[in-house]
């Protein structure tokens, strides 16, 4: 009985014959329609998430089974704090501010691919995870939050492994969520006066040196692009330049 297993990233209740699903399933002479839909079935409630899935078939009764994988740590990050994306400066900005529980409740559903041998361990990779994308834990900076785990502030839940929010959690989730965009925005509208008064002043004759300035200053490097954006090289003469 031959076996061919087929391996690819479809988001979760959307997998579609296109593109990687499709060419991969087409050369095996399984229909595609099935395979989608028996997808889509298992995958439905990580909408929003990549999900690794492999589909094994059965070469000679052309049929299948598919096993689920789970999604990246850092999507499912995502899911619980309720954002599309991590800080793009995770160091100055902080966007969300995850529960212990919920950051338990990671750790359980990675337990498979975490590397801790506890679930103590599991639950430090996450919060490693938090802090690469500007995400608190408990209030706390991804670094203090790991002193805080390592000190056992939060081995009773640990040990219970706590995964639920009440509803008085949830709604003070959701309001730091908002404060913390609050405050990113401020910072922002900060950043940008001090960067155009830079900007002001040395004009953009020397953009490399406005732009190290306003660095030096500590403007965010999205918004100096934004205002000062580098200069392409133009191409060697007789050259034909960068496509």
């Amino acid at each position: 009985m031959a076996k061919q297993t087929v391996e690819v990233m479809v988001e979760g209740g959307k997998a579609t014959a296109a593109p990687p699903l499709g060419p991969a399933l087409g050369p095996t002479g399984m229909n595609i329609g099935q395979v989608v839909m028996e997808i889509n079935k298992r995958t439905v409630t990580m909408a929003g998430m990549q999900i690794p899935v492999k589909v094994i078939i059965d070469t000679d009764s052309k049929t299948f089974t598919i096993e689920v994988g789970t999604p990246p740590t850092s999507a499912l990050v995502k899911k619980e704090a309720g954002v599309e994306k991590g800080a793009g400066n995770p160091l100055q900005e902080k966007i969300a501010d995850l529960m212990i529980e919920q950051i338990i409740k990671i750790a359980k559903t990675k337990e498979g691919d975490l590397l801790g041998n506890s679930l103590k361990m599991k639950v430090k990779e996450v919060i490693g995870t938090c802090n690469s994308m500007g995400i608190l834990v408990e209030g706390l900076p991804g670094r203090d939050a790991l002193k805080a785990v390592e000190a056992g502030k939060f081995d009773e839940e640990i040990r219970l492994e706590r995964t639920e929010l009440s509803a008085a959690e949830r709604a003070h989730q959701e309001a730091e969520k908002k404060r913390l965009h609050e405050e990113l925005e401020k910072r922002r509208a900060e950043f940008e006066v001090k960067a155009k008064a830079i900007l002001a002043e040395m004009g953009t004759t020397e953009p490399k040196k406005t732009r190290t300035r306003m660095l030096d200053a500590g403007v965010p490097i999205k918004i100096v692009d934004e205002l000062v954006p580098i200069e392409k090289e133009a191409p060697a003469a007789g050259g034909k330049g960068k496509k």
